[in-house]
């Protein structure tokens, strides 16, 4: 098997499943029970909250778990917004995750007004379009760090500073899903309020997020219950998720300058793979970081195209998982031709790829669209 669509989850690091499933079946005490075994399980659950704050350059107590990437930024877009004596102005980019983009859609519907900044023909948004688009209703900024479908990386910094200069009160939520582990992450320096992240996009189990939640700043929680998580995520503690993501932090964090020079040479080896066999192909966006590349092969549909790879055990994606085959609305946005759209490929690697995962790409590829192209 070549499984090349790590963007859209990735396979559990051995370390995190032992861990998890230690505490499934050892140390499974309710972290909120005042006996040894619930004292045990909330040390587990502390355990890890300063590993996932340690690679968010955080402190722990700013550090709420939540399910998925998915809940931790609704929970920082609705909480910063219905916040009493805030404006009614969000802004966002038309390239964000559908998490980010359905829930100022309903936002919209509750009366806010939202400002969608276009990206350019390379994935790009300019810093110069955000300065015009802020006001002193703005009540959120809400954006990613680095694009799950093309690769682009954001300027998050000069986002923040313009950001606070001219609507200080306005809060900054930054969806860091894709960056985790792949960029150093400074909340500080970006002036970031909230920063959401997920445990399954780095070797964690599925069904595990945090959102980084700035100190001092006050929300309302998403639900209501029993007080766990300091009252921001109610609901008995996931556990054994929560040591797995801690895990899997550590461990991406002791290797990230490794773990980036590796998928740095798989980059390179399919650009030239590519530049050999299909001078023809088109790249879609920047890629700012190695680890997601989006390629259109004109004349071959994407989603025939996807069968061919699997019929050789080769697995990548034609966009978002959570788009389900639906077109890129991220593609649409930088306003590519549709033969383009229809005929793209996303490549995603992890560090547990190897040079024969490229090759058997190249390989299927290579018989996929000679295939195509001549029906």
């Amino acid at each position: 098997m070549h499984y090349l669509d790590h963007a859209a989850t990735t396979a559990v690091l051995p370390e995190a499943a032992q861990i998890a499933c230690r505490v499934m079946t050892e140390q499974f005490g309710n972290p909120s029970s005042v006996h040894k075994m619930g004292i045990a399980a909330s040390g587990i659950v502390e355990k890890a909250r300063k590993q996932v704050a340690a690679i968010l350059n955080a402190e722990p107590s700013e550090i709420t778990f939540t399910s998925c990437g998915t809940e931790a930024t609704a929970t920082a877009i609705y909480g910063a917004c219905r916040r009493k004596g805030r404006g009614k102005h969000i802004i966002t980019t038309m390239i964000e995750h559908s998490a980010t983009l359905n829930t100022v859609k309903q936002l919209e519907q509750e009366g806010f007004e939202v400002t969608y900044l276009e990206p350019d023909a390379d994935g790009h948004i300019s810093t110069a379009d955000l300065r015009a688009a802020v006001r002193p209703d703005t009540a959120l900024l809400t954006c990613m760090l680095v694009n799950n479908e093309i690769g682009t990386v954001l300027p998050v910094k000069e986002f923040g500073k313009i950001l606070k200069k001219k609507a200080p009160n306005a809060l900054f939520h930054i969806d860091a899903v894709q960056g985790l582990a792949r960029l150093p992450i400074k909340p500080k320096l970006w002036n970031a309020d909230f920063i959401s992240v997920s445990g399954h996009k780095i070797g964690a189990p599925k069904g595990i997020g945090a959102l980084y939640i700035r100190k001092g700043v006050r929300i309302a929680p998403l639900m209501l219950g029993g007080g766990q998580e300091r009252g921001m995520r109610p609901g008995t503690e996931a556990t054994p998720n929560i040591a797995a993501f801690g895990e899997a932090c550590r461990i991406c964090m002791e290797q990230m300058d490794d773990n980036a020079a590796k998928v740095e040479a798989l980059c390179t080896q399919l650009k030239e793979g590519i530049a050999q066999r299909f001078p023809w192909a088109v790249y879609n966006g920047k890629h700012d970081i190695p680890h997601v590349i989006n390629v259109s092969f004109p004349g071959c549909k994407s989603e025939v195209l996807l069968r061919v790879l699997e019929m050789h055990a080769v697995y990548v994606s034609s966009g978002s998982a959570c788009a389900k085959g639906k077109a890129s609305h991220v593609l649409a946005a930088m306003r590519l031709e549709h033969t383009r759209i229809d005929s793209a490929l996303r490549i995603s690697f992890a560090p547990s790829n190897t040079s024969d995962d490229v090759e058997a790409l190249l390989d299927a590829l290579e018989e996929g669209t000679k295939r195509l192209k001549r029906e």
